[in-house]
């Protein structure tokens, strides 16, 4: 298999960061994790009380409603982990003007 020609032109973007979501990104997608866990002990709990006549059915709502809250603050504190992916940059190729030569072109600089 051949790479592109020189004259053929890449179209995917290229990504000139690999930075991670902003910390405010990521606290905001742990805490919506933590407030969803400790959303879903609640109807458990109410669903003991409902069936606390079926007693095996209400203890087994109780019991899948106690480790709920350490699984959230497990989940909540828990960083997402960073993606492995393939990244698009940009590579000097013969034939292209190099990074040297695009530096240096003359700019206009307007001021006001």
């Amino acid at each position: 298999m051949k790479g592109p020609e020189p004259h053929e032109r890449d179209d995917t973007p290229v990504l000139i960061t690999e930075a991670a979501p902003s910390f405010e990104e990521q606290h905001a997608a742990r805490k919506r994790k933590y407030i969803t866990m400790m959303a879903l002990r609640l109807p458990c709990i109410l669903l003991a009380l409902i069936f606390q006549q079926t007693w095996w059915l209400a203890l087994g709502f109780l019991l899948l409603s106690v480790p709920l809250p350490w699984v959230a603050v497990l989940i909540a504190n828990d960083r997402p982990p960073r993606k492995a992916e393939r990244v698009s940059r940009y590579r000097y190729r013969q034939g292209e003007l190099s990074p040297q030569a695009i530096e240096r072109t003359n700019q206009q600089i307007i001021e006001g």
